[in-house]
């Protein structure tokens, strides 16, 4: 029988700051070699679990602890951090709380430098896994200059290097590019097996873990241990979206046809699905009953980029250029593409942050002639984490903040600030202080603290990146009913589903040039586009062309309309 690499015995774990226990009576075993997916939604005790594997618990962070967690046979609470070392290699959720060195190869050599390697080995060893992961043009780079998506890509890297039996993945693919994000995990499957290693994947975006066999699934909700039992078996359990993690769209897409999904003995990947035309018939069935809706709203200019570029420096591989484009009002766009080909690039000079070459005007005024200040009071920028941007106690007062800066008078300001409050669906909760909202609402404050404003743009910067599905939800509803409203949003992403359900409009990126300006599923029906913006096909389309269906196009377009159809905007009335 296989010994157990990792056991938990009727652990539990109480932070000093809190007054619950975050981890309650966790039983639960790990055998070696097992590749695990550590699902459950924010907040539900996942990475706290990951820092009891790693030794951070109870070495840094304090708390209570009853039973035992043992990690290759030590007890958590008599190992020091050094001994750690040896067994578990973690990949954080911010890459750039894990950076040490100045430069890319510095950073991925720091793990050889500690093991006293000669400098042969490690300029061996740096090359070898930054080809294998092809960010050899980034090596001379500062960590800190990269992308979001770099970033993720160069901790992975100075994690590998160390070859540790344990490797701990803390949402490995939230800031990645699609086709990034399936490159990884077939890294993450590839390394596995080269070493043999123990693999724990905590991640909300279980399609893409998917993408590679995984063992078993291990659920939590609340700090417990709801569900722990093999890919295939949990699936067909249906209960991943009870606990808010969203399941693969390929199912939900059967389910939605009247598909028995207790029928199929694998559900885990497409290709497993049994040819039956009985399915077929059923999906093509579906496919006619839905109703196909056209846009055929009239276009008013309102933004426009004229040949619009910007290099940060004469290293940059990549600098944004040639870019031409107009924005009309009311549009939801989304923009999409390869991590550093100049997505935030472009939203940062739309907003006025960065110099840029070419013209940009709103509504025909040039944006040149007009400060960054006087550019935030027409076009608002919503950063990817909303604690970055919040700096009042009080819900009300975070919201007045824009206004009070601009003078505007306390009577004009409560009346502003109460009328967006109700637009946001947040007017009940007025007189909270902000530490006791979820991060899905402190996401709408951000949003509402800029929407107050009445700016013709919002920009939001992976609006969802690393939320769960119930927070995923509430944020992107409340940006379709804003938009109904008629603001114009824009949004960068990597989630090609959010991109096909919510927006109507592409921009697509690569190595620095706009590629392709059209529709969500014309792009991702586009071999050529999806391969040089680092995009992937919606599993929609992957599961019409497994059950032979005659337009796999409309497929995909009746269920992000039957998605729609079931959409309420009278939630935020």
């Amino acid at each position: 029988m296989t010994e157990p690499i990792i056991e938990f015995k009727n652990f539990s774990f109480k932070y000093n700051s809190q007054a619950e226990s975050t981890l309650k009576d966790i039983n639960l075993k790990i055998n070696k070699d097992e590749k695990i997916l550590l699902a459950g939604p924010s907040g539900s005790g996942k990475s706290t679990i990951g820092r009891c594997l790693n030794g951070l618990i109870p070495n840094i962070d304090q708390g209570e602890i009853t039973g035992q967690c043992l990690v290759n046979g030590k007890d958590i609470t008599k190992t020091s951090l050094f001994d750690f070392s040896f067994t578990t290699s973690t990949i954080l959720q911010d890459a750039d709380s894990q950076f040490i060195g100045l430069t890319v190869g510095e950073d991925i050599a720091f793990a050889l430098e500690n093991d006293c390697q000669s400098k042969d080995k490690m300029h061996q060893t740096v090359n070898q896994w930054a080809k294998e992961l092809q960010i050899k043009e980034l090596l001379t780079q500062s960590p800190q200059s990269l992308s979001g998506g770099q970033k993720q890509i160069v901790a992975l890297a100075g994690v590998l290097v160390d070859e540790s039996p344990i490797l701990i993945f803390d949402e490995p693919l939230a800031n990645l590019d699609p086709a990034s994000g399936l490159k990884t995990m077939a890294i993450i499957d590839k390394i596995q097996k080269e070493l043999n290693a123990t693999v724990i994947i905590i991640e909300h975006r279980v399609e893409e873990v998917l993408s590679q066999s995984i063992d078993k699934i291990v659920l939590v909700n609340d700090g417990k241990i709801i569900a722990d039992h093999p890919t295939n078996q949990l699936l067909h359990a249906d209960i991943l979206e009870k606990v808010g993690v969203r399941q693969p769209l390929y199912l939900k897409a059967l389910a939605a046809a009247n598909v028995d999904l207790g029928s199929i003995q694998k559900l885990d990947k497409i290709a497993d699905l049994p040819d039956s035309d009985q399915i077929s018939q059923k999906l093509t069935s579906w496919t006619d009953q839905i109703s196909l809706k056209k846009d055929k709203s009239i276009k008013q200019p309102l933004l426009k980029l004229d040949h619009v570029g910007h290099q940060y420096s004469k290293h940059q591989p990549y600098p944004l250029q040639d870019v031409s484009a107009t924005i009309n009002k009311g549009d939801f766009i989304s923009i999409v593409g390869q991590n550093g080909a100049g997505k935030t690039t472009l939203c940062r000079i739309i907003c006025g942050f960065i110099s840029n070459e070419g013209k940009i005007t709103l509504k025909d005024q040039d944006l040149a002639n007009l400060s960054i200040k006087e550019r935030a009071e027409k076009i608002g920028y919503v950063m990817q984490d909303p604690n970055q941007m919040i700096s009042q106690k009080m819900i009300f007062d975070e919201i007045a903040l824009g206004l009070r800066l601009r003078n505007v008078d306390e009577d004009t300001i409560k009346q502003k600030v109460n009328q967006t409050l109700k637009i946001c669906g947040l007017y009940p909760f007025r007189h909270w202080p902000i530490s006791a909202l979820s991060f899905g609402q402190k996401k709408r404050i951000t949003i509402a603290s800029i929407l107050v404003l009445e700016p013709e743009i919002i920009i939001l910067d992976e609006p969802t990146a690393g939320q769960d599905w119930k927070t995923y939800t509430e944020i992107m509803d409340f940006l379709k009913h804003l938009n109904n409203l008629g603001k114009t949003i824009i949004i960068i992403t990597h989630d090609m589903h959010l991109m096909l359900e919510y927006t109507s409009r592409s921009l697509a990126f690569a190595k620095g040039k706009l590629i392709a300006d059209t529709t969500p599923i014309e792009l991702l029906t586009n071999p050529e586009l999806i391969s040089k913006a680092s995009l992937k096909r919606t599993s929609l389309y992957k599961l019409a062309k497994h059950y032979s269906l005659p337009d796999p196009n409309k497929f995909v377009q009746a269920y992000i309309n039957f998605e729609q159809q079931n959409w309420r905007d009278e939630d935020y009335e």
